[in-house]
């Protein structure tokens, strides 16, 4: 039987750190499924994950010989049936993207082109997910594309609360369990998936593309701006709009967030806003890993990215383009700085170090307020992260 790695693309990787310094990029939640899912489904197969050596004990693949897909690449059915189509001497590649290839040696196999003999060419442009923005960019479409891949051929549970009014209800799939109460849903633009569980609380104005998955809660009250993924045990309340939860976060209470990522395990406390425009309407610059520097997104409306386990207290304020470490804790009057480091503890007056046993016990009990527990592994792979993440807690540095 045919076996299938997902592989992470180092350079493409990095570029999406802070988000990838706790997951692979398999691992990356867009549109209503993780990457890893959806090629499952497209696929048929279970697939095995090739990430950073301190992540594998979490995302463990078998090395023995597979078909190789890059893991930043979006799949569909057409790109499904082209690789299951490919012969075993031949790679196929978007120009000077990788996009699958056979290996007998995973573990030690190379991506360069030079390595490859005879190199295909995709039939038709495939999405590949580059920068840290793109997964707002691509969150409707992936919705849509998630939404016609899970509900095919199955009945929706329904809305029998008889205050609550759905504009297309034939672009509404409600999985069992869901219950909303007095709100509005508005699916004319883009398909609204509810998850198993979930609870929409009175007055929810939520229009589509928009997915919650399971047993999250949105607040009373919550405007839901379209191209909104919301992860499974999120709370989330006030406005949103074109942004990413990954899953397990809160954000409970009014504030705006728009085109923006929110990382596993995170809080945004309330009245927490991020800008995502500039006053003078220009480009926003976002903070590069690999680059060391600010990068011209290309953006007018660009929010604020936001790593795993991440506390942002009431009233906290961030800037277009914001990247907020792991395990930060950010508090204060005031925009902090736009980089905002790994385990950073403080806000505009001055940051120190988050002591990381401190961190660890923060981090077990928000776990266990969802009914997770903090494994082993969870603690090695951000012990890791910590060191590596070390040379940006120099507090008198300017990002």
């Amino acid at each position: 039987m045919d076996y299938f790695i997902l592989f992470d693309d180092p350079k493409l990787r990095e570029n999406l750190l802070p988000l990838t310094f706790t997951r692979p990029i398999a691992d990356l939640r867009i549109g209503i499924l993780k990457i890893k899912e959806k090629w499952e489904a497209y696929l048929s197969h279970k697939t095995g994950v090739l990430t950073a050596p301190y992540l594998q004990q979490k995302f463990p693949y078998n090395n023995q010989p597979a078909w190789m897909i890059n893991s930043a690449v979006f799949p569909d059915a057409r790109l499904a049936e082209r690789i299951l189509a490919l012969d075993k001497t031949e790679s196929l590649w978007q120009n000077d993207t990788l996009i699958a290839f056979y290996s007998q040696d995973p573990k030690n196999c190379s991506f360069e082109k030079s390595s490859f003999k005879i190199g295909l060419t995709v039939d038709s442009p495939v999405v590949v997910l580059k920068n840290l923005w793109n997964l707002f960019q691509f969150n409707g479409d992936q919705i849509r594309a998630d939404f016609t891949l899970l509900t095919r051929r199955r009945i929706s549970s329904g809305c029998s609360d008889a205050y609550t009014h759905i504009y297309k209800e034939s672009n509404v799939f409600i999985e069992p369990g869901a219950s909303i109460r007095a709100s509005i849903i508005n699916a004319e633009n883009g398909p609204v998936y509810i998850g198993k569980n979930v609870q929409i609380l009175e007055g929810n104005l939520i229009r589509g593309p928009f997915a919650i998955c399971e047993e999250s809660v949105l607040s009373m009250g919550s405007k839901m701006r379209g191209d909104i993924t919301i992860g499974p045990k999120c709370k989330v309340g006030g406005e949103v709009s074109n942004s990413v939860f990954q899953g397990y976060s809160n954000k409970s209470h009014d504030g705006y967030l728009g085109n923006s990522v929110v990382g596993e395990w995170c809080n945004l406390g309330a009245n927490t806003n991020t800008s995502n425009m500039k006053n003078n309407h220009s480009s926003i610059r976002v903070w590069s890993y690999p680059k060391e520097n600010f990068v011209d997104s290309g953006l007018q409306f660009c929010g604020s990215f936001i790593g795993d386990h991440a506390k942002l207290a009431i009233s906290t304020m961030l800037n277009s383009g914001t990247v907020v470490g792991v395990g930060a804790n950010l508090f204060g009057e005031g925009f902090p700085k736009k980089l905002v480091p790994s385990f950073a503890w403080g806000g505009p007056t001055g940051f120190s170090s988050f002591e990381l046993k401190k961190f660890e016990d923060a981090a077990s009990r928000a776990m266990a307020l969802k009914g997770e527990s903090f494994l082993e592994v969870d603690r090695s792979i951000l012990q890791h992260v910590f060191e590596l993440t070390r040379s940006f807690r120099i507090w008198d540095k300017d990002f």
